[in-house]
């Protein structure tokens, strides 16, 4: 179900994101099937980039040891893409199944 959200990239793999700023703590709180994304709740408000430093932090924690995460599209918008470098798309779909349980 997660693979939809992810694409391969030279060295790492692109995630598609809906971000929910201020919540009340950080996770991966879903798919939207429609979109082809995760959803995301962070719970950095959207001020001076701390929702997407917030995000990448997750993304990066999620990828595993090694992975940098940075957001590469969207950076004022809810819906985001992702970089999350030293991961394979595989791997990164079966953390992020991991995580979101």
């Amino acid at each position: 179900m997660y693979e939809d959200a992810l694409r391969e990239a030279s060295g790492g793999v692109f995630v598609s994101v809906d971000v929910r700023p201020g919540a009340p703590e950080t996770r991966i709180s879903g798919y939207n099937a429609w979109r082809r994304s995760l959803t995301v709740d962070v719970a950095a408000p959207p001020e001076r980039g701390a929702a997407n430093r917030e995000l990448e932090a997750l993304l990066a924690r999620v990828g595993g040891a090694g992975c940098d995460a940075r957001v590469v599209r969207g950076a004022t918008a809810r819906r985001k893409t992702v970089l999350v470098r030293g991961v394979s798309r595989d791997a990164m779909a079966s953390a992020i199944a991991r995580e979101s349980r």
